[in-house]
C-alpha cells in the first residue's frame, strides 16, 4: 500500500527525519505519535506530495487512492453539507457547479444532471446520509450551506466525504477534535470495520487503544515501529528506553576505561602501541547516542483550597427553560463535598445547562440555588478566555493570583502545559484559541477554588498536558463536576457518573466502567423482559375466528393511523418552533454584523448576545426533542404505514 524508504527531511538546521523507513499494508490501523513539533503533520504532507523530501523515497501501490483529513479546514463554498459529503471526485464538484450556473431548462443543466446520474450519485446519497447521521448531523443540516457551520462541523462534513469515498488509505490528523462522546464511539466502530488502511494522529489514547494495532513513534529523527495499541506501545517503549540506557552506560564505561588506559600509557615507550590501539578501538565503535530526557509528568504541590461544608451546591425544585422550551422541571440535585462526577448523556440532553445552573451562570424560572459553607466556585468554560488581558505576557497572567506565587513554580506549571522557555513571554494577544484555553486552565489550577465545574477541559491539550492535568486534579482535594468526551480522562478522574437525558438525572455511585456495566445490564434486562412479553403473547391453541381476527386488525390499523396523525402533529409543531427560532437567530446575527448596532449602543450588543445565546441553546433543546420523537415514534409508525417521515429536520448544530 505505502512504503517509505530512507526518508530524510530538514528545515534550515533542524532535522525532522533521518533515513526513516516504514510501510503500511492494506487493512492496517496505525497510530502516529510523538511530541508536538516532532513532524507528524509534516510526515503527512510528505506522503501527500505537498512537500519534497531531502532524500529517500515514498511509493504507493499502483492505483491506490489516498484520503486526507487535516486538523484545520477552511470554510467551504456554496455546497450544502450533503453535497460536500458526496463530492467524492472533482468531476462531481464540476458538474454541480454547472447545475448551479445554468437555468433548470437549459441543455447544459440537463446534460450535467444526466452525467451525475451516470456517475450513480443517487447511490452515494443514502450512504452519505447514514454517515452524516452517525457524525451527529441532523436531517435539516443536509441542505445547509457548509460555510454557515463552525469549523468543527465543517471538519465532520469533510470526514463524512472521506468515509463515503472510502479511499484505500486514510490519513487522519486529530479526527476526534470537536466530537462528543457518542459521535466518537460511532466513528471508532465505523473505522474498525473500514476496509482500507488507516494512518492517524490522535491525542486521544482511548481512541488509539480501541482502534489501532500498530504505533509509529517519531523519536528525535527516527521513526520507530511498535506492535500493539497505545498502552502496549507505552510498555514496550519503556523497556526499549531501559535497554538503550543500559547499553549507553555500558559503552560509556568501556570508552572511559579505554581512554584512561590510553591517557596513562601513551607517553610510555613500552605501552605506546597498546595505548594507540585503545584509541583506535574507540574510533571504530558505533557510538550509542545518549538517551533523550525521559518525558514524565511534572510533580508539584498545588495550593489546596479551604474545606467546604458537606453540601456544596443545592438545586431545589428548579424550573429552567429557554423561551417555550423546557429543559428541567422540578429539578432537585445536591453536590456533596469531595464528589468527582462526570456528566454524560446525548447531545442536547442538558449537560452544559446543568453545569451552568450549578455555576449560577444562567437564570431559572422557579426554585432556588443554594451555596454551602465557605464555597468558592470556579467555572471553566470558553468565556474564561475573554477574562485574559491581551497586553500581558503568559507569565504575567499566570502570576496574577490572589496569593503570592514563586516565578519558578509558575514557569514549571506553564512548561507542563506547553508554554516552555521563551513562550512564557509571549503576549496573550498573539496566542491561538487553544493556547488561551490552556493558559486559562493554568490560572485556575494555580489558584484553585474548592468547587471546580469544568466543561471539556482536555480540549486543545496533547497527551503530556492531559497527564499533567490529571496529576493536578488527583492532588486536588476539592469538589469536581465535569463534562468530557475523553474516556481516558474520565476513567482517571471520575468516581461517580450522572447520566442526563430528557431532563432526568440518573446517578451511578461508581466510576465510568461501573456505569457502563450497569447500563449494559439494564439494556439486557429490557430486552429480556421484551422477549418474555412476546413469548407470553403468542396465540394459544384456541385461536380466535377469522372474523374476530379481521375486526382486531381493523382496530389495530385505526390505532396506528391515530398514532401516525399524533406523531405528525407533534413533529409539525416542533418544526414550526425550530423554524421560528432559526429566523430569530438569523435576525440577531444580522444585527451583530451591522456596524450601526455598536453606535451609541449603551449595552445593546451585549443584550443581543445574551438573547442569541438563549436562542442557540433553545434550538439545541428542540433538536434533542425532535430527535427523540423521530427515533422513538417515527420508526415504528413507518414500519407499518410506509410513511410518517418528517419532511423537515432540526437546525444545524
Amino acid at each position: 500500500m505505502l512504503t517509505v524508504s530512507q526518508l530524510s527531511k530538514s528545515f534550515s538546521d533542524r532535522v525532522l527525519f533521518r533515513a526513516a523507513s516504514f510501510h503500511v499494508n492494506r487493512s492496517d490501523r496505525i497510530g502516529l505519535v510523538g511530541p508536538n513539533g516532532s513532524g507528524k503533520s509534516t510526515l503527512f504532507r510528505l506522503i501527500l506530495g505537498d512537500l519534497e523530501p531531502d532524500a529517500g523515497k515514498i511509493a504507493f501501490r499502483n492505483g491506490s487512492r489516498i484520503g486526507y483529513l487535516p486538523q484545520e479546514i477552511a470554510p467551504s463554498g456554496d455546497e450544502t453539507v450533503l453535497e460536500l459529503a458526496t463530492a467524492v471526485s472533482p468531476e462531481i464538484t464540476a458538474l454541480r457547479h454547472n447545475l448551479r450556473s445554468n437555468p433548470t431548462d437549459s441543455e447544459s443543466h440537463q446534460w450535467a444532471q444526466a452525467q451525475l446520474d451516470e456517475l450513480r450519485l443517487y447511490e452515494l446519497e443514502p450512504k452519505a446520509r447514514r454517515i452524516l447521521a452517525g457524525l451527529a448531523f441532523r436531517q435539516s443540516d443536509f441542505n445547509r450551506l457548509t460555510r454557515s457551520l463552525s469549523g468543527g462541523w465543517i471538519m465532520r462534513a469533510h470526514l463524512a466525504r472521506l468515509l463515503v469515498q472510502a479511499p484505500d488509505l486514510l490519513l487522519l490528523d486529530e479526527p476526534t477534535n470537536h466530537m462528543d462522546i457518542e459521535s466518537l464511539i460511532w466513528l471508532q466502530d465505523y473505522l474498525r470495520a473500514y476496509s482500507g488502511a488507516i494512518l492517524l494522529i490522535s491525542h486521544d489514547r482511548e481512541f488509539l487503544n480501541q482502534l489501532v494495532g500498530d504505533i509509529l513513534e517519531i523519536n528525535r529523527t527516527a521513526i520507530i515501529h511498535y506492535r500493539g495499541n497505545y498502552d502496549v506501545y507505552l510498555s514496550q517503549r519503556a523497556a526499549r528506553e531501559e535497554q538503550h540506557l543500559a547499553a549507553y552506560k555500558n559503552q560509556q564505561r568501556q570508552i572511559q576505561s579505554l581512554q584512561h588506559f590510553a591517557d596513562r600509557f601513551r607517553a610510555k615507550a613500552s605501552k605506546a602501541a597498546q595505548a594507540q590501539s585503545k584509541l583506535k578501538q574507540i574510533e571504530r565503535m558505533d557510538i550509542i547516542e545518549a538517551p533523550a530526557a525521559a518525558t514524565r509528568i511534572i510533580h508539584f504541590q498545588w495550593p489546596q483550597p479551604p474545606r467546604t461544608g458537606q453540601k456544596v451546591i443545592t438545586l431545589n425544585h428548579i424550573d429552567q427553560a429557554y423561551g417555550s422550551v423546557e429543559v428541567y422541571r422540578d429539578l432537585n440535585y445536591t453536590v456533596e463535598r469531595g464528589q468527582r462526577t462526570v456528566l454524560v448523556g446525548p447531545n442536547g440532553s442538558g449537560k452544559s445547562t446543568l453545569l451552568k445552573l450549578l455555576a449560577g451562570a444562567i437564570p431559572f424560572q422557579a426554585g432556588a440555588r443554594e451555596l454551602g459553607l465557605h464555597v468558592r466556585l470556579g467555572y471553566y468554560a470558553q468565556h474564561r478566555i475573554d477574562m485574559l488581558k491581551a497586553g500581558r505576557t503568559v507569565l504575567e497572567e499566570a502570576l496574577d493570583t490572589p496569593h503570592p506565587l514563586a516565578e519558578q513554580k509558575a514557569r514549571t506549571v506553564l512548561g507542563s502545559f506547553l508554554f516552555p522557555g521563551d513562550d512564557a513571554f509571549k503576549r496573550v494577544s498573539v496566542l491561538s484559541g487553544g493556547e488561551k484555553s490552556r493558559l486559562a486552565l493554568v490560572k485556575m489550577l494555580l489558584n484553585p477554588p474548592n468547587c471546580l465545574l469544568m466543561d471539556e477541559p482536555t480540549t486543545h491539550l496533547d497527551m503530556a498536558s492531559i497527564d499533567a492535568l490529571i496529576e493536578a486534579l488527583k492532588q486536588y482535594n476539592g469538589t469536581l463536576i465535569f463534562i468530557s468526551h475523553d474516556v481516558y480522562f474520565i476513567r482517571a478522574i471520575a468516581t461517580t457518573v450522572l447520566h442526563i437525558q430528557a431532563g432526568q438525572l440518573t446517578p451511578y455511585a461508581g466510576n465510568y466502567d461501573y456505569y457502563l456495566e450497569r447500563t449494559r445490564a439494564q439494556t439486557a434486562n429490557v430486552l429480556l423482559r421484551a422477549g418474555k412479553t412476546l413469548t407470553d403473547s403468542r396465540p394459544k391453541p384456541n385461536t380466535p375466528s377469522r372474523k374476530t381476527q379481521r375486526r382486531m386488525e381493523a382496530v389495530t390499523r385505526q390505532t396506528r393511523a391515530k398514532a401516525l396523525r399524533e406523531h405528525q402533529r407533534k413533529l409539525a409543531k416542533l418544526e414550526a418552533e425550530i423554524e421560528s427560532l432559526e429566523a430569530r437567530q438569523q435576525a440577531l446575527t444580522g444585527e451583530l454584523e451591522n456596524p450601526a448596532t455598536y453606535e451609541n449602543s449603551s449595552g445593546k450588543p451585549m443584550a443581543i448576545n445574551r438573547e442569541l445565546t438563549g436562542v442557540v441553546e433553545s434550538l439545541a433543546i428542540l433538536v434533542a426533542e425532535w430527535e427523540k420523537l423521530a427515533e422513538e415514534d417515527a420508526e415504528p409508525v413507518c414500519a407499518h404505514s410506509g410513511q410518517g417521515r418528517s419532511k423537515h429536520g432540526p437546525p444545524a448544530p
